[in-house]
């Protein structure tokens, strides 16, 4: 009853599309980040959940040491998708 089928599509977030883009993994984030990230504040983001600014934040500098030249804000990793 409650399981999903094959067909179902599960959005994904900003974060998740640029991450997967990009080969990163959440390890990678977190391994990156100097700022006590930790891999359910990672793995709640790529789910699309709601992030506190602190959270935004450290994945944002985690993602400037991985991709040293780009900015992260350009991507709009906190956009809400429209309902």
């Amino acid at each position: 009853m409650g399981s999903m089928s094959a067909n179902s599509i599960v959005p994904t977030s900003p974060l998740d599309e640029l991450l997967t883009e990009l080969g990163l993994t959440n390890a990678d984030l977190v391994k990156a980040s100097t700022e006590q990230l930790t891999f359910k504040m990672v793995q709640k983001t790529r789910k699309g959940k709601p992030l506190t600014p602190n959270v935004q934040n450290k994945i944002l500098a985690a993602l400037k040491t991985l991709i040293p030249g780009k900015s992260p804000e350009q991507y709009k990793l906190w956009a809400c998708p429209s309902r």
